[in-house]
């Protein structure tokens, strides 16, 4: 494989776009890190995440992730960057949670990296225009830093990536309202990388006026959403949309949908859906998380829930996210469980797991719960890996069977 055989830049790492900053002004200008993070213990003293457990853990849980680094599902870096002056990602950056250096650190080996827009933003052009402006940001960070990413839009580019080194970007999610209601649209976002799709917010994906599941900092449900409990399902034209997104290779985001919408895609879609940041409602009921019944349904179907580190959802500590993800792989098995680091996106992390770098602190931990190191290798990366290969086997398929949609919302909606 060409791609093995990648010759190594010479290049250093690069930072933001325009001249930096001269002298000690160079990092003046930052950004506040995650609103409301939990504090961490104190430098140099012992975590007390990691009281108890034994260094040999902890190297075993590295090398593991050595072997299987971890499939992120969930980060904010995009919005972050498009405000801030100047950065540079190779050097590290203390404004944000995920930079290179704790990438490595933390054996990152892909992260998808969101196109969600501030709660607020209008809808129609505007978030189309928004959208499109997040696509090619991320294009120009991943080409600024040719030594640690690298564009992965395939299963195939995903192992790619992983073999050279460097960690795999996808993008996505992006909102459903970034379509403008257009299936021509959604077909541009991909033609320009997106592979992920978040179904909810649009009248077509079953949230009617007040219902809608999802209102936080970057796209999961918010204290005052009433969860996805309540809403119809998907209109025709949403069924229409998710059957092009089979299409095309876009796989479809329910975190944050109402369950009817949850359901009909488990029924409906040909590849598996993914819950992008969705915990244990049983354990903590965060509208966003997922109740046990439709934990098992997703199971069944062979979908994916990938559990976000923050404490709003799983708990202040990271026993309990591990809590959570024991739950997950209890009710819907050990291939439907993976991991969402949701760093960059305006929300408080567990003790323990402050930025990228944590990972391993995590696997250590279930691997003292009892976790095997095939369950821990399907968690970090074998699971994502299969989803993004299933959607691009049903890709090619249903392109063999059908064209382009030319559907309009005005015709199968009214």
């Amino acid at each position: 494989m060409a791609d093995l055989q990648d010759e190594l830049h010479h290049t250093t790492g690069l930072g933001g776009f325009g001249e930096a900053p001269a002298g000690p002004e160079r990092r003046a200008a930052r950004l506040p890190q995650d609103a409301g993070e939990l504090p961490e213990e104190g430098a140099g003293e012992p975590r007390h995440e990691d009281a108890g457990r034994s260094g040999d853990t902890l190297e075993r849980a590295r090398a593991l992730l050595a072997a299987h680094p971890v499939a992120d599902g969930h980060n904010g870096l995009p919005r972050v960057l498009r405000n801030l002056p100047w950065y540079d990602l190779e050097l590290g950056e203390s404004a944000l949670g995920t930079d290179l250096p704790r990438l490595r650190a933390g054996h990152v080996g892909a992260q998808f990296w969101s196109l969600h827009l501030p709660p607020g933003s209008p809808g129609g052009e505007r978030a189309v225009d928004a959208t499109l402006e997040l696509l090619d940001l991320v294009r120009r960070v991943v080409g600024g830093h040719p030594e640690g990413l690298r564009l992965a839009l395939d299963a195939g580019q995903l192992a790619d990536a992983r073999h050279c080194g460097r960690t795999a970007v996808v993008p996505g999610p992006a909102a459903a309202a970034a379509l403008g209601d257009s299936l021509g649209i959604l077909r541009s976002l991909h033609a320009l990388g997106l592979r992920l799709l978040t179904l909810s917010r649009t009248s077509w994906a079953g949230d009617a006026e007040g219902t809608c599941a999802v209102g936080g900092a970057d796209g999961t449900g918010g204290a005052d959403d009433r969860g996805g409990a309540g809403g119809p399902g998907l209109t025709r034209f949403g069924e229409e949309v998710l059957r092009e997104m089979n299409r095309l290779g876009v796989l479809a985001d329910l975190s944050g949908a109402t369950d009817a919408t949850a359901r009909r895609c488990l029924a409906l879609s040909k590849a598996p859906v993914v819950f992008s940041r969705s915990a244990a409602h049983a354990l903590r009921p965060h509208p966003a998380n997922l109740r046990d019944d439709l934990l098992t349904e997703l199971g069944t179907a062979h979908g994916l829930c990938l559990v976000p580190l923050t404490a709003e959802q799983t708990g202040p500590s990271l026993r309990d996210v591990a809590d959570h993800l024991d739950h997950v792989r209890r009710l819907a098995g050990a291939h439907c469980v993976g991991l969402s680091g949701s760093y960059d996106t305006g929300t408080a992390h567990p003790r323990g797991l402050a930025d990228t770098s944590r990972y391993p602190h995590l696997v250590a931990e279930l691997l003292d719960r009892g976790w095997t190191e095939a369950d821990v290798a399907l968690l970090t990366w074998g699971n994502v890996q299969r989803v993004v290969r299933c959607a691009d086997f049903t890709a090619r398929a249903a392109q063999q069977r059908r064209g382009p949609s030319t559907a309009r919302i005005e015709d199968l909606d009214g």
